[in-house]
């Protein structure tokens, strides 16, 4: 058994296949109002927390980027579309956690999202059983890639080995600056030298993400 040993996995383009969800919703406001170039900042913002996304936007666009009403726009379409249970799962979550319950693993979710979505949308999908953790960008005062997201699962324990499963370059930073064993399973955006400098090991999906955990053992 490996009680020993801890996965904190990422939410968001991790466990749900909802990064392109997001993003498309984006898109849509930006053709309904006309603001160019979504694709510079909103890259930006993958993994991290609405402060952080906010600033990031306005940013770019200025100050009088009315963000709060886009974002509220975009929020209410999202979970008008996938509450329920409705948000589609990446592909391998349930062999991948199954393997890690009968393997003895301690297990959390550090998502940048706020955390009664994050609690909410874990039900939803009947996973809340896999979690002894779950913790939301509203939990920390700052967000990845700062590590304090990372530490705060784990706040108040020991492992010999903490593996963190991201999709982002903020996820991916934030668990390397905790001193934890990033694991990258990349969604929307390709890693960069950066990102195959600070990852353990980059893989394609969740289930090579087993075959990796049965080899480090």
């Amino acid at each position: 058994m490996n009680a020993l040993k801890a996965v904190i996995f990422d939410m968001d383009g991790v466990i749900f296949d909802s990064e392109r969800a997001v993003y498309d919703g984006w898109r849509e406001l930006a053709e309904k109002y006309g603001f160019e170039n979504l694709d510079t900042p909103y890259c930006k913002c993958v993994g991290v927390n609405y402060e952080t996304t906010r600033q990031i936007f306005l940013d770019f666009y200025g100050e009088n980027f009315p963000f709060e009403r886009y974002s509220r726009e975009q929020s209410e379409n999202y979970h008008k579309k996938y509450d329920g249970g409705r948000l589609p799962l990446k592909a391998g979550v349930f062999e991948l956690l199954e393997y890690l319950k009968g393997e003895g693993y301690f297990t959390a979710v550090a998502s940048s999202t706020r955390s009664a979505v994050v609690v909410r949308q874990i039900k939803d999908a009947g996973l809340s059983k896999y979690f002894e953790r779950i913790i939301g960008g509203d939990m920390v005062q700052k967000s990845k890639p700062e590590p304090d997201i990372f530490i705060k699962a784990v706040e108040g324990l020991e492992f010999e080995n903490i593996y963190v499963i991201e999709d982002s370059f903020n996820g991916i930073r934030a668990a390397d600056a905790a001193g934890f064993i990033p694991i990258m399973v990349p969604d929307m955006i390709e890693p960069d030298d950066e990102m195959k400098h600070k990852a353990r090991v980059i893989l394609p999906d969740l289930l090579a993400v087993i075959e990796f955990l049965r080899g480090a053992k």
